[in-house]
């Protein structure tokens, strides 16, 4: 081995720490997703009484099947389903084409839209004026009130324009020379090249749309069949907290002792199932996403 290659004393002390901190990072980013888990599949009895550490006991699949008798739990998932998948797409496709429409030097006020759409990164007006300006749209008790206001996300756009402005552009020009317009050359050149930043803020958004619940519990407070998800995971730690904080206080009865604790391992159910679905996504955007978060980072 070349004398420049070798590792010294101090250089395997490092490599040991900095190894031993990210081995340590990691199973403290994973126990609490594994302490889900188990509590899930364990005894209900022993996990109402904290007696659930490291291992699961008396281990047994009835929760997750008694989800599927939950009533409106099916259509909360239906619809956490239909947000995440209309509304990434939808929010890609318009980063990637407001995107590469503030890259064209043709463009009319090109340089005025991308400021407008930089500021409202930093000053916006609000809760309450976002509030009126989504019912005064109609989009109250709608489902396009979850699409509609994510479509333009500034951060995937400077992203997005950060990235097409680090291609050849002899591969637009030469597409121009043969004739191509805007939309042909958007659609067939600069999407394909665009898949590493896409894929990055397709997961962004992804992981957005799924664990969003603020905007259900606002706007969607008359159409109970609306809700999603985590709003649905919500109201069952609502009822669980308060059941609890009643059973302190001593003044509930059996029954409501036991719908507590029901309730609290479905809780705990629910929060399990809501990870999986970004746990199986990331895996097969790892690739891309690492790629286009270095490609595409902002420069300015």
């Amino acid at each position: 081995m070349p004398t420049y290659l070798k590792r010294t004393f101090g250089d395997r002390v490092f490599s040991a720490i900095t190894g031993s901190f990210f081995v340590i990072f990691t199973l403290m980013c994973a126990f609490p997703i594994y302490y889900l888990f188990i509590n899930t599949i364990s005894d209900n009895a022993l996990v109402t009484a904290g007696q659930i550490n490291l291992f699961p006991q008396g281990i047994h699949f009835d929760n997750y099947i008694a989800l599927l008798n939950v009533s409106d739990l099916f259509n909360a998932t239906k619809i956490s389903i239909y947000r995440t998948v209309i509304g990434t797409s939808t929010m890609v496709l318009s980063s990637a084409l407001v995107g590469y429409l503030v890259t064209q030097n043709k463009m009319l006020g090109r340089k005025y839209v991308y400021r407008f759409i930089i500021i409202t990164m930093y000053f916006n007006a609000g809760l309450i004026p976002w509030y009126l300006n989504i019912m005064m749209l109609g989009l109250t008790n709608n489902f396009w009130g979850y699409i509609i206001p994510s479509l333009v996300q500034p951060f995937n756009i400077i992203l997005v324009k950060t990235y097409i402005e680090s291609l050849p552009k002899e591969l637009e020009e030469s597409a121009f020379i043969d004739g191509a317009g805007y939309f042909t050359v958007f659609s067939s050149i600069i999407l394909p090249l665009c898949k590493p930043i896409l894929a990055t803020i397709a997961v962004f958004g992804a992981v957005g749309h799924w664990n969003a619940f603020i905007d259900s519990m606002i706007l969607m407070q008359d159409t109970p069949s609306l809700h999603t998800l985590q709003h649905k995971l919500w109201i069952y730690l609502d009822t669980s907290s308060n059941l609890g904080n009643l059973m302190q206080g001593g003044s509930v009865d059996e029954a409501a002792i036991e719908a507590a604790l029901s309730i609290r391992v479905l809780r705990i159910t629910v929060a399990m199932v809501t990870i999986i679905p970004i746990l199986m996504v990331y895996p097969f955007m790892q690739r891309y996403f690492q790629k286009g978060l270095m490609l595409g980072a902002v420069k300015g």
